[in-house]
């Protein structure tokens, strides 16, 4: 637990001192008692609360005390909460390597059934979006609250020649965060090839892909703060084709997203005689969990059909509960109110005066 006021918990040396002073009370108050012949008749006939009910009250008036002056201090805890997220993009690899059978029947049908399993176990008050890659990115569903047009959207993906895991995630944070207006065009395509015949410089491409600033630059965002929503990236392979996947990652970073990667397929996934040649296809762990890291996300490897099933169950519990520090003043200040009235009731309970009590008494004799 930390706190954002820390010198107030110097205040809790009062809670001695009023420990002190109500003992001081209490033994001042025998010391008063006056001697009375009729003193000890009217005790036996007065019904007097047991001596431990005396300490009940005041005991509960310190414990709110020193509720109340640890909310001073403005704690701050660990709490599980309803997630913020409210749009999910997804952002799935469709190169040829997912070709691979080392995960039966293949990578791609083993994922194809597993993200539309997480589709369809998500809060229908999250929305998704879809974004395909190879040599390139696009998006194959816009973002939708409608899960049946996503699992259509994943059920057309089309394989392809190449990798590009940065193209991927700059193209899902494009999706995310439209209002950023990040210029996707002089990192996604090559000079002279823009979208739109739009000319394009031929420096300005070499210097997005060398990590420098894009247009539109706006002033960053504290890392995980965008709780709006959330890109799930998903690959089997190792870039081969568009920016580095490190620097879309900071650009992520950058808004606030965060960039949850799983790698996918074993160490030994091969694809024999393919288009005349064969191959490995395996999982650049390291660049995902990199990319994971700077956007303070996780990053899950998924060897098989099963342990695939298991990350997006782990994510989708990410998306409804998310663990995030909380200031918990309030919920100090109402439990010591709760102490203080029960402190009330109970005094007024076991000490107030009955028809029987010492005017009675005294009448009676």
């Amino acid at each position: 637990m930390q706190f954002l006021q820390p010198l107030m918990l110097w205040s809790f040396l009062l809670m001695p001192l009023v420990v002190v002073g109500y003992v001081w009370l209490l033994r001042r108050k025998r010391q008063q008692v006056v001697s009375f012949s009729a003193v000890s008749w009217i005790l036996q006939n007065i019904e007097t609360p047991s001596a431990w009910r005396r300490h009940v009250p005041p005991a509960l008036l310190l414990v709110a005390m020193g509720l109340l002056l640890l909310a001073a201090a403005r704690p701050v805890a660990r709490v599980t909460l309803p997630a913020d997220y409210m749009t999910l993009v997804m952002a799935l690899d469709v190169s040829r390597s997912m070709l691979a059978e080392d995960v039966e029947p293949s990578r791609i049908k083993a994922a194809q059934k597993a993200a539309k399993d997480f589709l369809q176990d998500l809060p229908p008050n999250i929305r998704v979006g879809i974004v395909s890659f190879a040599a390139n990115a696009q998006v194959v569903q816009h973002v939708t609250p409608q899960r049946e047009e996503l699992v259509n959207a994943i059920d057309r993906f089309q394989l392809q020649r190449g990798t590009a895991t940065g193209s991927g995630l700059l193209m899902a944070l494009a999706t995310l965060r439209p209002e950023a207006k990040l210029d996707l065009e002089s990192v996604l395509y090559p000079s002279g090839q823009n979208v739109g015949g739009a000319g394009g410089d031929p420096n300005n491409s070499a210097r997005s892909l060398d990590g420098k600033p894009m247009e539109n630059e706006r002033k960053p965002e504290p890392p995980g703060s965008f709780k709006g929503g959330a890109i799930v990236l998903l690959t089997d392979g190792r870039r081969t084709a568009g920016p580095d996947p490190l620097w879309a990652a900071q650009k992520a970073a950058d808004l606030g997203v965060r960039v949850y990667t799983v790698g996918f397929g074993t160490p030994n996934g091969f694809i024999p005689g393919f288009e005349g040649s064969s191959f490995y296809a395996q999982v650049d762990e390291e660049s995902l969990k990199a990319v994971a890291k700077i956007t303070e996300a996780e990053y899950f490897k998924a060897a098989s059909a099963n342990d695939l099933k298991k990350v997006y169950e782990h994510l989708s519990n990410q998306f409804t509960l998310e663990k995030r520090d909380t200031e918990i003043s309030s919920l100090l200040a109402g439990a010591a109110l709760l102490l203080m009235l029960l402190a009330f009731a109970l005094s007024a309970l076991w000490f107030r005066m009955g028809p029987a009590g010492p005017q009675q008494a005294f009448r009676r004799a």
